[in-house]
């Protein structure tokens, strides 16, 4: 067989290599020159280097070794010969391997100078936070993998956990640390031997860093990439309030232990860093003290300002430390070049600090490690600055959520109300989902629910207005479709694509009945008594924003036990489902939790909005959900009393009799006096301006209500009548012997009401 043979190999050299043509336009497609004499005794294969080998036997400057079959055989099982050191790659001071090199590697025979061997990593060859095949990630340590922190893992010795050369190799003792002389512990880190050690670490450490969302993980994920691959120990500190964005801190400069990480005890036989005073020390989070406080011009200022990472051998950082860990309290640090302090800083100022340890069996720490704590610290800070100003947005945008929807739901009578509100995720907490529930004179209450297209912030300010709007155009008292009409005014107002769906109730506990206007919105669902649920055949409308189009109202009935269930399609609607498949869904749902409390018993409001979200399965959360339900009681007709009365002089003695008659009739003698006090009043100061019959009603429920309706829009209002004045003390009283009282305006008029706590 023909010895010459081309062969190809990947380079990262820009440089060409040594006996190549450099125009050669084949790249790194190099001839292997004339075998070498084999007279002498077999070498191993040289990989990276482009200098003649200087054994006896080797091939003239120029040629290239290559591997004798046999050769492998014939050497010794652990004696191998150093690699001499190519050019630009560096010498460890120690006298070790160069940078890039494995300890035992024996180089593919094809290898032309200047090439990279494979499994080996030139110097420049991998940026921080690039993937790299065979890459070693904190914490993983794979047979034929170098540990970013130590030298080569062979495969693993049956019946043990570690690495076979690490422990006794055919019955040998453990093999010695090149650069320490102490024999390899299993299980201890050992140093980075390689620039490609440190480059993998920064890539990986720098990756789990990123992957933290908010503060905590971040400062996790530094230190869990930290120990024990690159220290055994690290203390991080961090601006107390921290900054948030282009804020200016006010006050002097706190920091605050954040977290302290360190190797387990049980690994930890050499002792450490733990204050003298503790004999055994578990934690490191004894090391330092909670809060420091930096003084201008201290050292630990200073160090802050360089912002570079420094040894704390250095005398600047040896003055530094007593301010960080405490001044208060004697502590064994390592000595030399076994600690690093790492300033965080963020995008505009200092925010905190990182201290990296390592222990007196280990070795020091070198000068390239000051750029890994560098890189470490310069990923961290950013982090925690983009983390702290994301949560704040998510603070406002929960708040602004918040603030848009009621805190707490009315008490209105004749009706119970419960809620619910899911947003379409964690991360974004804002939508245009929005539900309300607002009380109307005469005791009726205006249920509503909408949904505004999108999930952004502009989606949730949208759907404030609008319900802003609802609001006012509900306290006037105008019908269902006349408060669509109006809404969908206001959203052609806002912008041309301001699209919403609607759906507005108003719900009568004297006469159980319910109006119902919709605006593209999903129909309601009303679950009888019996366990009957229906959906209600109300014209579905164009969505509110379209403009130009008429709603149309119907009027049902409202049966008391009945519940009415009104929602958004993100409770109906996803990718599995469509809406008409979403409502029967619910539907059944409602039928068969009422089948669980009987014929003759509702089930409870807050249970069976529990039950309805049940029904969402782990795919269908696509969109915000705004539930309301509302459970029909009405007022019974004997618990009404209702009259007109005419605009004379005798209505307010009339309105005082028919009063005590109710009283009486009712068991409530014990209100008769206060009762006939406020009517009176009331009735009076309807008469004195009304040109039409006035009304007067009474209800009895968990209160005693009054309501008194006349055809004036001007709404009466409490001022603190003068000596002199004849008039003017009637809402004064009112105001200070009832429970609650207001006025509200009416297309046709006004009504004044108040309420009397019962017995």
């Amino acid at each position: 067989m023909d010895s010459t043979r081309v062969t190809e190999h990947p380079t990262s050299f820009d440089r060409p290599s040594t006996g190549g043509d450099p125009t050669d336009p084949r790249g790194a497609l190099l001839r292997t020159p004339v075998p070498p004499d084999t007279s002498g005794p077999a070498l191993p294969a040289q990989g990276r280097t482009g200098r003649p080998p200087t054994a006896a036997g080797a091939g003239s400057p120029g040629t290239f070794e290559h591997a004798q079959p046999g050769a492998e055989q014939a050497a010794e099982p652990d004696a191998h010969r150093p690699r001499p050191v190519s050019e630009g790659v560096p010498v460890q001071p120690d006298g070790g391997q160069p940078a890039g090199a494995r300890s035992g590697d024996v180089p593919p025979a094809d290898t032309a100078s200047g090439d990279v061997a494979a499994g080996d990593v030139a110097a420049g060859d991998v940026a921080a936070g690039d993937v790299t095949p065979g890459e070693v990630t904190p914490g993983e340590v794979t047979p034929g993998d170098v540990v970013p922190g130590g030298g080569p893992a062979g495969p693993l010795r049956p019946g043990s956990g570690e690495p076979a050369g690490v422990a006794d190799r055919r019955g040998q003792a453990p093999e010695p640390d090149r650069r320490t002389g102490q024999p390899t512990v299993p299980g201890r880190p050992t140093p980075m031997r390689r620039d490609g050690d440190r480059l993998r670490f920064v890539g990986a450490a720098t990756r789990r860093i990123a992957r933290g969302m908010d503060l905590d993980e971040i400062v996790m994920g530094l230190c869990r990439a930290t120990v024990p691959t690159f220290a055994d120990a690290i203390l991080v500190y961090l601006r107390e309030p921290l900054p948030v964005g282009d804020e200016r801190p006010t006050g002097p400069l706190v920091l605050r232990l954040r977290r302290t990480d360190r190797i387990p005890a049980e690994r930890d036989t050499e002792g450490g860093f733990a204050p003298v005073p503790q004999p055994e020390p578990t934690e490191l989070e004894t090391v330092g003290a909670e809060l420091c406080e930096v003084r201008p011009g201290s050292a630990l200022a200073e160090v802050l300002r360089g912002v570079r990472p420094v040894f704390t051998d250095t005398p600047a950082a040896r003055a530094a430390l007593p301010e960080l860990l405490g001044e208060e309290r004697d502590f064994s640090l390592p000595d030399g070049r076994r600690a690093i302090l790492a300033p965080l800083r963020g995008r505009r100022r200092v925010i905190g600090a990182a201290l990296f340890l390592r222990g007196p069996e280990r070795i020091a720490f070198e000068a390239d490690d000051l750029l890994v704590a560098a890189q470490l610290a310069t990923h961290s800070a950013l982090g925690i600055d983009k983390a702290v100003l994301y949560g704040r947005e998510a603070y406002i945008a929960d708040e602004l959520q918040r603030t848009m929807l009621p805190e707490n739901l009315p008490r209105c009578t004749g009706v119970r109300l419960a809620s619910r509100y899911l947003p379409a995720a964690e991360t974004a907490r804002v939508g245009g989902d929005w539900y309300d529930a607002i009380p109307l004179p005469g005791s009726r209450v205006a249920l509503v629910v909408g949904d505004v297209m999108g999930h952004s912030m502009t989606s949730a300010a949208i759907m404030g207005q609008l319900r802003t709007t609802a609001q006012t155009l509900a306290g006037l008292d105008l019908p269902p479709q006349e408060v669509l009409h109006h809404l969908d005014e206001q959203a052609q107002r806002l912008g041309t694509d301001r699209m919403a769906t609607c759906l507005y109730a108003v719900y009568d506990p004297v006469t159980h009945r319910i109006t119902v206007a919709n605006a593209g919105h999903p129909p309601p669902v009303l679950l009888h008594l019996g366990g009957h649920a229906e959906v209600l055949r109300v014209p579905a409308g164009a969505p509110i924003g379209v403009g130009g189009v008429d709603f149309e109202a119907v009027e049902l009935d409202a049966p008391a036990g009945a519940t009415l269930l009104l929602y958004t399609d993100g409770l109906v609607e996803s990718r599995l489902r469509d809406v008409w498949t979403g409502i029967e869904q619910l539907r059944e749902r409602l039928a068969a939790t009422a089948q669980l409390t009987g014929p003759d018993h509702p089930p409870p409001l807050e249970a069976l909005c529990d039950e309805v979200l049940d029904m969402l399965g782990p795919g269908d959360r696509d969109d915000d959900i705004a539930l309301l339900a509302a459970r029909f009681d009405g007022i019974a007709p004997s618990d009404v009393a209702y009259w007109f009365l005419e605009p004379e002089d005798a209505a307010p003695g009339k309105a005082r009799r028919l009063a005590r008659r109710a009283l009486a009739r009712w068991g409530m003698e014990d209100l008769t006096d206060s009762v006939e006090l406020l009517v009176s009043e009331v009735v009076t100061n309807a008469v004195r301006y009304a040109s039409k019959p006035v009304t007067l009603r009474l209800l009895r429920t968990d209160v005693l209500r009054c309501e008194v309706g006349d055809d004036v829009p001007q709404l009466p209002r409490l001022r603190q009548a003068r000596a002199t004045d004849e008039g003017g003390r009637g809402l004064y009283l009112v105001n200070r012997l009832a429970r609650r009282w207001g006025a509200t305006r009416l297309s046709t008029g006004k009504v004044v009401w108040f309420e009397l706590n019962r017995g």
